[in-house]
């Protein structure tokens, strides 16, 4: 693992630490209770990079959104900076699979929707613009959504979130639709803006791969209900090579675990 400390240093270190504890989580269906998380209890400490990894629909994005503050859990708490999360914050920031632009509005324009939201747009412009020129937008402020290819648009996604300065960047699988090569080059690029921001990340994603090259420590959850299984710390140090000895070692045990 590569602590935030022995990282490229940071402008500035937005890294919030979040506690989650003991939760549970369970949906009405139908009339009858359909348990999601089981007594999950996991850390993730400020400018750490976690990603989550489990079967397609073991609860892997229900607890980025009891995270997001989007719903509450049914039981258990959940802690950010010391607080007990009770509903969505600027300090917590989700990027979803799906840029979601708004299509009548311009680059600029999107990226620029959460300072609006807040009223700090008029003295706060500055930082569409320092947003759009760290995930290299600049170029296409004045462009509107159907003229960005599917990578540029998730870095318009990537550059509205951090425009409101966030201490923790909920990722629920930005990358799942970018075709193989965008999906690598955004992989690199979404490093790049980890390190150069220091912020803290929580991923989601199917991709065993992906979690190794980008996270710090992958934590793999169980089918629905889902329970951690392992935490798994990626011994590989940045920048990492696909075919590392030690990246392809962990994978399989990851891939043994999930199978």
């Amino acid at each position: 693992m590569v602590s935030a400390a022995a990282r490229a240093p940071a402008p500035f270190d937005l890294g919030g630490a979040l506690s989650v504890r003991d939760v549970s989580h369970r949906f009405e269906l139908e009339g009858k209770p359909l348990p999601v998380l089981d007594r999950i209890t996991l850390d993730v400490a400020p400018g750490e990079f976690v990603a989550l990894l489990g079967p397609s629909g073991c609860g892997k994005s229900t607890l980025l959104r009891l995270v997001a503050g989007l719903e509450p859990p049914t039981a258990g708490r959940l802690i950010f900076d010391g607080d007990d999360i009770a509903g969505p914050d600027p300090s917590r920031v989700v990027v979803f699979q799906d840029p979601t632009l708004f299509p009548w509005r311009t680059v600029e324009a999107n990226v620029a929707l959460g300072l609006e939201a807040q009223g700090l747009l008029k003295t706060h412009r500055h930082r569409v613009a320092e947003a759009l020129a760290l995930v290299g937008l600049s170029e296409f402020a004045s462009a509107y959504p159907h003229q960005l290819s599917g990578g540029m648009a998730q870095r318009a996604a990537l550059a509205r979130a951090l425009v409101n300065d966030p201490r923790l960047l909920i990722l629920d699988e930005p990358l799942g639709k970018l075709d193989s090569l965008t999906r690598l080059t955004m992989q690199g690029e979404l490093a790049r803006l980890w390190q150069e921001a220091g912020f803290s990340a929580l991923l989601v994603t199917h991709d065993v791969e992906e979690a190794l090259v980008l996270a710090d420590r992958v934590v793999v959850l169980s089918p629905r209900p889902a329970r951690i299984l392992a935490e798994v710390r990626v011994s590989e140090p940045r920048p990492r090579a696909r075919d590392g000895a030690a990246l392809v070692r962990q994978r399989r045990e990851i891939l043994e675990l999930l199978a």
